[in-house]
């Protein structure tokens, strides 16, 4: 008959931690495999592509890891997201896209298989900073100036950098008593040439429109994320002006699926030690384009993206009525 011995289950229990430790993660301790290719989802030489790049640099130079940027680009930034899905979860492939890839543009393609928890989310880097923006000293250059045109009949030229940007702007169009002729281009800057060539009237910019607003070229009119903008505090949102919607979101490192803890781990201590560095250059641009780093990981990024998810799916219902 079998005899229970306290001494012996005592001594197993005190060689537990070895047996167990190499099953705990550490992160401090990891380094990937061989070189970390980084799909980057935007226009090359834009702020976003610029941003990407910077924090690889920076990496490379704090921890001797090779990384190579190359972009990725199309649809959205699904065509990253479809690329990477199947790349080895090992460290050595990540992309740079805007939360709303994984979330806003996988629903409305369609793409069950590319949304976010089909994916290791890495860290966030930066939030949108969004803003209505028109040219200075001109007849938009305030809400109350575009109310008045709108009531003469005026339509509204609109450049929008996304589909999700596109849809937010006729949404709050329809609330505020607008009439938008919405065009999608590629990214912030062509918006701002369109506005100062004189091919648009308004546009959404996330962030490149900073320094021109600060020499007084443009104005953020509204602010269209709910944090106000850094450059433009007192410039009300389109929340208060009627929209049930605001375009929060962040720029976003993420990994393909089931990506191992410890590599996860290191991979979001080092993005998170470069982006909030103010002596970085990365850190130095996050903070005079993008208003400063903003990194979420782990269950607090988890619960953004999740909550991202739920407001696309009432955004795209709402639009369907």
């Amino acid at each position: 008959m079998f005899e229970f011995n306290y001494k012996t289950v005592a001594a197993v229990l005190l060689t537990l931690p070895t047996f167990i430790a190499p099953s705990v993660s550490h992160a401090e301790d990891w380094t990937p495999p061989g070189p970390i290719t980084l799909k980057i989802g935007f226009v090359a030489g834009g702020g976003a592509d610029t941003q990407a790049r910077l924090i690889a640099t920076e990496i490379e130079e704090r921890t001797g890891w090779r990384i190579i940027p190359e972009q990725a680009v199309g649809k959205s930034g699904l065509t990253l997201a479809h690329d990477l899905q199947d790349d080895p979860a090992d460290g050595t492939s990540i992309g740079a896209v805007v939360m709303e890839t994984l979330t806003y543009n996988a629903l409305l393609g369609g793409y069950r298989q590319l949304e976010y928890d089909h994916f290791t989310p890495l860290a966030t880097t930066a939030a949108f900073r969004i803003g209505l923006v028109a040219m200075a000293g001109g007849e938009l250059d305030s809400w109350e100036k575009i109310k008045q045109q709108a009531a003469s009949g005026k339509t509204f030229r609109f450049g929008a950098a996304t589909q999700r940007h596109a849809d937010v702007a006729y949404h709050f169009a329809q609330k505020a008593g607008l009439d938008f002729n919405i065009v999608i281009l590629d990214g912030g800057r062509a918006i701002m040439n369109g506005l100062r060539a004189g091919d648009l009237d308004l546009g959404w910019v996330a962030g490149p429109q900073a320094e021109a607003v600060k020499r007084g070229e443009m104005v953020n009119v509204v602010a269209a994320a709910s944090t106000p903008l850094k450059e433009s505090p007192d410039a009300p949102s389109i929340v208060s002006l009627g929209s049930d919607y605001s375009l929060d979101g962040y720029f976003l490192f993420i990994a393909p699926p089931d990506l191992p803890e410890a590599a996860r781990e290191a991979l979001v201590s080092q993005i998170r030690a470069v982006v909030t560095d103010k002596q970085t250059a990365a850190g130095q641009m996050l903070d005079k384009v993008f208003g400063g780093a903003v990194v979420k990981s782990g269950a607090e990024l988890d619960d953004v993206l999740k909550r991202t998810m739920d407001d696309s799916r009432q955004l795209l219902s709402s639009l369907e009525e």
